[in-house]
């Protein structure tokens, strides 16, 4: 995972990308990166007496050429962190964090108690879920990508899964394999379960959820359309779905039914849209999964794109190597990811 990262900071990004068009160091780039994703507010330098502290925005990291995965929380702003998994009696993995079952007032108590760390060049994220259980999608969720497809919105969600192979971090690399030729964009909210559940009602089902985070749903559209529809193929590819940058808790987020979402590549809005034009809203969800199925701690369910996918763009577009996706979800955070040859 860092090799990618490693590998779009080798090189300036192209003139064609002005977002991101930089002319500074490598090591001051990266830290600039770190902030601009982690980063929902501010993301502009301040003296250290007006940094914010870190909340419920928990990211997974590696320390420059330390390979121990380590857990811990970032500020709004994306300008500080700190380490959870060093000294709080908190796990280093995010799934095992989990299971030890801590409220978000013990949490906030054990920030207090960390030491407090600007955000630095030497960190590099990890998807915030290692190896989640389950990677459960939900198709035609967004009335406006049922339109361009010329398709009455379904009247029973539409499930399909992703494998964990598929995870990688949010500055990573997403994979042209050599045998699509069609690669294709989905910006998605994902919700990250928080405990057991089966059998749970709507009124009830948001109590199960511990927070959000962005997913890049890539796809090949070539596999996924081919010999009657190879959903699991074209969608589990390796590097196929990147994820993060933090798990922001339902606590920090109003209403997860009114966040802005948007995708652009190399610069250029692809998809617009908003969380409030889910057909099957996040609780229904929930509740109608846990009907047939048990639902874990970690558990990943991908609720669905808006409109401006590449495949029904007139012509169709797609992904090619040297591409850059950005992902953006209001309060949750952005993704920069690069596609890169096998």
């Amino acid at each position: 995972m860092a090799k990618c990262l490693t590998k779009l900071l080798s090189k300036r990004p192209s003139s064609r990308l002005p977002e991101l068009y930089i002319t500074i160091e490598p090591h001051t780039f990266r830290r600039y990166l770190m902030r601009n994703v982690l980063g929902v507010g501010v993301s502009q330098d301040k003296k250290p007496e007006e940094l914010k502290k870190p909340t419920l925005r928990f990211i997974q990291f590696l320390r420059g050429n330390d390979d121990r995965q380590r857990l811990g929380v970032v500020s709004e702003d994306g300008n500080t962190f700190a380490e959870l998994s060093g000294g709080a009696c908190v796990s280093n993995d995010f799934l095992a964090f989990l299971k030890q079952g801590f409220s978000s007032q013990e949490l906030l108590h054990k920030i207090d108690r960390v030491q407090c760390e600007r955000m630095n060049d030497r960190l590099i994220l990890l998807p915030p879920i290692i190896n989640p259980g389950k990677i459960i999608c939900v198709g035609l969720n967004y009335k406006g990508h049922c339109d361009e497809q010329n398709k009455q919105p379904p009247t029973d969600p539409v499930f399909f899964s992703k494998f964990s192979n598929a995870l990688v971090g949010p500055l990573d690399c997403v994979v042209a394999h050599n045998v699509t030729k069609r690669l294709d964009w989905e910006v998605e909210l994902a919700v990250v379960m928080n405990r057991k559940c089966r059998h749970v009602k709507c009124k009830d089902a948001m109590n199960y959820v511990f927070g959000y985070t962005i997913a890049q749903d890539i796809s090949a559209r070539d596999w996924q359309k081919r010999n009657g529809g190879q959903f699991f193929i074209g969608k589990s590819m390796d590097t196929f779905c990147p994820i993060g940058p933090a798990v922001v808790h339902r606590s920090m987020i109003d209403d997860p039914h009114n966040l802005y979402l948007k995708c652009t590549v190399n610069g250029e809005e692809k998809q617009s849209g908003n969380t409030r034009e889910m057909i099957f809203r996040i609780d229904e969800l929930i509740s109608r999964l846990s009907s047939f199925l048990t639902l874990l701690p970690g558990d990943l369910i991908l609720t669905g794109t808006p409109k401006g996918v590449g495949m029904y763009l007139k012509p169709p577009q797609y992904l090619k190597v040297g591409d850059v996706i950005q992902s953006e979800i209001q309060c949750v955070g952005k993704m920069i990811n690069q596609v890169i040859a096998p």
